[in-house]
């Protein structure tokens, strides 16, 4: 739910800085039709607008390949400075899915002050549930996990990681310039 502020911060940020939200048409992104199967995939195997995924099977290799196109995405969009950050925040989480079997370690207490206790129980008494699985000395890469939240008394409050910041920053600015500059290629001519 963490992801859900990104698009009216991004506009915020981009109107605040004198941009329109007509010249996001004109952003140079390649390869966008990897993003929309990524989204549908995390969608269906995240319990996002219910308490159980509407895909519960194979979700660890699933999130593994959500975030491969996502990967690809990148790699077809690394000259705009945006997607370096975004890219970061991707490897990071990249690496804790993947030293934990597909799973992101969750810190309970994240999880308790985000307003999410009955997650933090069942993650508890499962030791997994979803794409989480209960942080502890046994998972890998704890700082890279879901450690930070959005407090609850903030809506679609959640906990989430380093790399989810790091994606979500970038996600805003990337909006914010795309909103600022008008993206025209077309040489400039001499008076």
């Amino acid at each position: 739910m963490f992801f859900l502020y990104i698009i009216p911060v991004g506009l915020l940020v981009g109107f605040a800085a004198g941009g329109k939200p007509s010249n996001l048409e004109k952003l140079p992104l390649r390869w966008i039709g990897l993003l929309l199967p990524a989204l549908i995939i995390q969608l269906l195997i995240f319990p996002t607008f219910t308490s159980t995924a509407l895909f519960s099977y194979a979700t660890a290799p699933l999130h593994i390949l959500s975030y491969c196109m996502l990967v690809l995405w990148i790699v077809g969009n690394r000259g705009l400075t945006p997607i370096l950050v975004l890219a970061a925040g991707a490897v990071c989480n990249m690496l804790a899915l993947l030293f934990n079997g597909g799973f992101m370690p969750a810190s309970v207490g994240a999880l308790q002050k985000a307003g999410l206790p009955i997650l933090a129980e069942t993650l508890i008494n499962n030791g997994a549930y979803s794409n989480l699985i209960l942080m502890s000395s046994d998972t890998r890469l704890n700082l890279l996990g879901d450690l930070l939240y959005i407090p609850k008394w903030i809506p679609f409050s959640s906990a989430f990681s380093i790399g989810d910041l790091l994606i979500s920053l970038a996600l805003v600015w990337l909006i914010a310039k795309g909103m600022r500059t008008t993206h025209d290629k077309r040489p400039v001519q001499a008076a």
